[in-house]
């Protein structure tokens, strides 16, 4: 069965409690002909139910965090990491700041809310902000920490502004975080708010209960005040009073995010979007507005995650309804709701209906119900096969990028093969193991050329994009050449001329965006209808005027340095089976979208020997190319080798990129007697087949530590020695581990 492109794109922005939901159905049972797109800040989103469990260490932090990166590889939706800044309503697309449009059929908007700032004309670091909520943990205890080292021989005054719920539960559960991490620290703590009563609109016996816990743990009460700035370790009021603050955490009622604004679509006075009561905008039926994000005409409701999680099934259904041609069904908010506030001390305030209770079995239902709730998004397993997906499923199992490389001893024996005749402008060519050919024209300077492609390794075309163009430029920088123009070469699937346009556009823009920050440009290009999506590029170079440095130029006691961590074959091996955790993703992305342009040019600076980039072989294979070509040995020292995070958990798991095997046929060429190697991460990370790896470089002794210390000011952070050239016999082998 060939695949073939999707004819609608559903797209969510914000993963929510209601987009959450859409999610989870897709990885469930996917609409057929349809793709999901998630546009998220954030690789994390975080259930706010369970922070105040978490702050208390009721909770590991994990557990309020959902993994977008594995949920979306889980569900076979594409994550898109971007900063949204507005609405093309007429082409249907969504807009970003760093990035190439993104058309949608039907958009779902639900990026919730954030801290009502209203009258607050100052800020600095004295105010901290509980959302975004994935980094309000870190942020809070960095905050800490620095305060430890300024504010002594007295307590911490610290405050909370804004006693809605949510915080009145940090104030129950904040001492708990602050005893335990620094139980020595000595603090006073303030709850502040304009009203003139805790929890505005509870239940009297709800709010005297809250009063009780909260001066059983010290905290004061500041109410009728309204906070108008926080600057240089005060607070300011309305009334121009001020008082001394170290630190006020932010938790205000619900205001709408500044993106509602540029989104060209109707707002309440508040800034929420306008919805119908089936959650469609106003003026749009393809835009749907849900949660905190949007405010119903005639059924309005408060700001609560309870109203979003109850939408979610509505949303699902009505984006059906909406692509089948049929009309949406509205959504009926609930009279009221069940209330749990946790007091940090595994109990919990339950209010429903003008009831109270405040007991240990209330904290037992409060996380039965949370921990369920959770369970389902954090179940990261493949989603079951389904005619819909089973042809993509299967082709997933194969590694892409350049761990969907042939393997190099085939290569190297079809060349064997192949009659191939000398030519006079031929000055760098197959005989030679650089990656890049040098050629030189009648009567014309020489110039490089070399070819680079692969199949997508994201479903993020513009991304796949930029990082093909930095692949095939890695060719070009190792050997010092200067980039002037591309022919590209791509594949897409069959499908609609809309669908195949796109994808063809974001494919192009994302490398011609790398091409042009490398002086180049795109001059041409094939392309053709196949089952997967490949792209890659053929780049032409000026070589310039100096010597090129080639790998075959390495002198014993010659120092190697490599610029770039490994491990992005296993990583993305990992993310093929949804199993790279959102973390080791950011760490990912950074490093392939790193040029190797001012590595190479920092490089020439030092009077570097030789130079090959990392790539589909890994660093063994590569490595052993430039040995071989050189006459000299190496000493690895590979427990210095850069290894990005992630990479030995998944070694432990037994991942790897299904290039691997066929790399590690060079392993007869290597002495590696360690007892422990075949626990090692950095083992396996050698025969990792690397995409937009790092350059390697072999560089004179006393240059090494100036070179090292001159890339990782620059573009790269890990660059180290790792190892050194030494003479080579017969009777050993070429590569030995140390």
């Amino acid at each position: 069965m060939k695949f073939s492109l999707p004819r609608h794109d559903v797209v969510l922005l914000g993963i929510g409690h209601t987009n959450a939901h859409v999610l989870r159905m897709w990885r469930m049972a996917p609409l057929a002909d349809c793709r999901l797109t998630c546009i998220s800040d954030h690789a994390l989103a975080t259930y706010s139910g369970m922070l105040p469990g978490t702050l208390a260490g009721l909770y590991p932090p994990e557990r309020m965090q959902i993994d977008l990166v594995r949920l979306c590889a889980a569900a076979g939706a594409r994550l898109i990491r971007g900063r949204v800044t507005g609405l093309d309503r007429e082409e249907r697309q969504v807009l970003f700041d760093d990035r190439s449009p993104l058309p949608y059929d039907v958009l779902s908007i639900g990026i919730g809310s954030v801290p009502c700032r209203e009258g607050l004309a100052a800020s600095d670091a004295t105010l901290l902000p509980i959302k975004p909520m994935q980094s309000f943990l870190d942020r809070l205890s960095a905050r800490i920490e620095a305060l430890r080292q300024t504010v002594v021989g007295r307590p911490l005054n610290l405050a909370v502004v804004g006693a809605g719920a949510g915080g009145v539960e940090i104030c129950f559960c904040l001492p708990h975080f602050l005893r335990r991490n620094w139980p020595d620290m000595k603090f006073e703590l303030r709850l502040i708010d304009r009203h003139t009563e805790i929890l505005d609109g509870a239940p009297p016996r709800t709010v005297a209960s809250a009063r009780r816990e909260l001066a059983a743990r010290g905290v004061v009460l500041a109410l009728g005040l309204d906070v108008r700035g926080a600057a240089e370790g005060r607070l300011v009021l309305a009334n121009a009073v001020e008082f001394a603050i170290d630190l006020a955490l932010w938790a205000t009622s619900a205001a709408a995010p500044p993106l509602l604004a540029e989104l060209g679509l109707p707002s309440d006075e508040q800034g929420f979007l306008l919805t119908r009561p089936t959650l469609q905008s106003i003026v749009e039926e393809r835009i749907f507005v849900v949660g905190d994000s949007g405010t119903c005409l005639r059924r309005p409701t408060p700001k609560a995650g309870v109203y979003a999680v109850r939408q979610g099934p509505v949303l699902w259904r009505n984006i059906q309804r909406l692509l089948d041609g049929k009309p949406c069904v509205e959504y009926w908010p609930q009279r009221g709701f069940l209330s749990l506030l946790a007091t940090g001390d595994r109990r919990a305030i339950l209010s429903y209906k003008g009831v109270t209770f405040h007991a240990g079995w209330c904290w037992k239902l409060k996380n039965f119900i949370d921990s369920r709730f959770m369970d389902i998004y954090q179940d990261y397993g493949p989603m079951p096969a389904t005619p819909n997906n089973a042809a993509s499923k299967a082709a997933a199992m194969r590694c892409t990028g350049c761990g969907g490389k042939v393997g190099g001893s085939v290569l190297s024996r079809v060349l064997a093969r192949l009659d191939i005749p000398s030519s006079p402008h031929v000055v760098l060519g197959l005989d030679h193991p650089d990656d890049a050919a040098i050629l030189r024209p009648p009567q014309g300077r020489p110039i490089v050329a070399t070819v680079d492609f692969f199949a997508a390794f994201l479903d993020d075309p513009y991304l796949v994009g930029r990082v093909a163009a930095l692949n095939a430029l890695s060719d070009v920088f190792a050997l010092g050449a200067t980039p002037l123009a591309a022919l590209a070469m791509a594949t897409v699937p069959m499908g609609s001329e809309r669908q195949q346009e796109q994808l063809l556009y974001e494919l192009l823009a994302g490398g011609l965006e790398e091409f042009r920050k490398a002086g180049a440009t795109l001059v041409g290009g094939h392309t053709i209808e196949g089952e997967n999506v490949t792209i890659g590029f053929t780049v032409l170079a000026d070589s310039g005027d100096g010597p090129s440095k080639l790998k075959g130029n390495l002198r014993a006691g010659d120092k190697l340095v490599l610029t770039k961590p490994l491990g992005s074959g296993i990583l993305l091996a990992a993310h093929n089976q949804a199993r790279l955790r959102a973390p080791w993703f950011d760490s990912l992305l950074p490093v392939l979208l790193a040029s190797n342009q001012r590595a190479s040019a920092i490089a020439r600076e030092f009077e570097v020997q030789a130079i090959t980039d990392v790539t589909g072989f890994g660093l063994a294979g590569h490595l052993l190319e430039m040995l071989r070509a050189s006459s000299v040995g190496c000493e690895l020292a590979i427990d210095r080798l850069p290894i990005m995070p992630g990479v030995a958990d998944l070694v432990a798991e037994g991942i790897e990129s299904t290039l691997a095997p066929a790399n590690r046929a060079v392993e007869a060429e290597i002495d590696d007697r360690r007892s422990t190697r075949c626990s090692h991460a950095a083992h396996y990370a050698i025969f990792d087949p690397q995409t937009s790896g790092g350059l390697l470089l072999g560089v004179a002794p006393q240059n090494a530590d100036a070179l090292v210390s001159r890339l990782r000011e620059e573009d790269c952070p890990e660059a180290a020695i790792v190892g050194e050239m030494v003479a080579f016999r017969e009777d050993q082998r070429r590569l030995r581990i140390v």
